[in-house]
């Protein structure tokens, strides 16, 4: 059996094929990055998953795609993680860039930008994924994601700089106060998941010119940080990925036009593009999927 996973900080989507049944499966589990995660954590997380216990010894090939795979010693600590549950698969992991690439451009060029939990930007030249010097994490960069947004919402009801109506809701739905939110920002684990949990209270109210601001505003600041530099952006097909940019696909729509970029695919999940590009590659058959 092949697996291949898109993991985020908040949430990793896994899809399976075995070649010799057909067979295929698909699941969930929480985020696996391994600025958070060590080896025995990630262990922890499958061993508590009774249902893939069946299926472990069978596994052959993992193709992982995650959020801080950046470098040899985080691909270390996901292969040394997986390794011990899965004891039988060859582990190839790579970053999270890497995989939405192959779902959003296939064989082509084109720049792959992922908005969810975190925030990032490659330019893949229809081969390999160049990396740009972005991507820096919930404290220094993360223009335009959901902790970046969450951030905005949670700063501006505590300075009471949101409109009073909006605040309300804000207050009634989260009960937040600056006590608690400086407590889990700076000394409890997961400060990002934390802060972007505070993005999906713009969901209900994008139709408020306060919210429409703040997307507006941080949409743009990604591009003027993260697209621009590259200086065939407004020739070739700008693709994105993550939950953000797919629930706000409007209005990041009309900022990517004021821009002069020419939007490509908007995914909210990588994962079936990824997994289809992994069995194309290992010459299996997708008629089934």
């Amino acid at each position: 059996m092949i697996l291949v996973a898109d993991s985020g900080s908040s949430k990793t989507d896994w899809m399976g094929y075995s070649p010799s049944s057909g067979k295929e499966i698909s699941f969930n589990t929480r985020g696996i990055n391994p600025y958070f995660l060590n080896a025995q954590d990630i262990y922890k997380i499958f061993s508590k998953m009774k249902e893939l216990e069946d299926v472990a010894a069978e596994v052959k090939e993992i193709y992982f795609y995650g959020s801080g795979c950046s470098s040899p010693d985080k691909h270390e600590v996901i292969t040394n993680g997986l390794s011990l549950f899965f004891t039988n698969a060859f582990i190839s992991v790579e970053n999270d860039l890497i995989g939405s690439a192959y779902a959003t451009c296939g064989d082509k060029k084109g720049i792959t930008c992922i908005l969810g939990t975190g925030s990032n930007v490659s330019y893949f030249d229809g081969t390999a994924v160049h990396e740009s010097n972005y991507g820096l994490g919930y404290i220094l960069g993360d223009e335009g994601s959901g902790t970046f947004f969450g951030r905005k919402m949670i700063t501006s009801y505590l300075y009471h700089q949101m409109p009073a109506d909006l605040s309300a809701l804000f207050e009634q739905e989260f009960k937040a106060d600056k006590e608690t939110v400086i407590t889990n920002v700076y000394q409890k684990p997961f400060p990002n998941n934390y802060l972007a949990a505070f993005s999906r209270f713009m969901y209900p109210h994008k139709a408020h010119p306060f919210i429409i601001k703040v997307l507006t505003d941080g949409f743009q600041e990604f591009i003027d940080t993260n697209i621009k530099d590259f200086k065939a952006y407004k020739d070739i097909e700008c693709h994105f990925v993550g939950s953000i940019a797919f629930y706000y696909q409007d209005i990041l729509r009309e900022v990517c036009a004021r821009n002069d970029i020419h939007v490509g695919k908007i995914f909210q999940k990588p994962i079936e593009g990824i997994y289809k590009y992994i069995l194309k590659k290992e010459g299996l058959s997708t008629q089934k999927l």
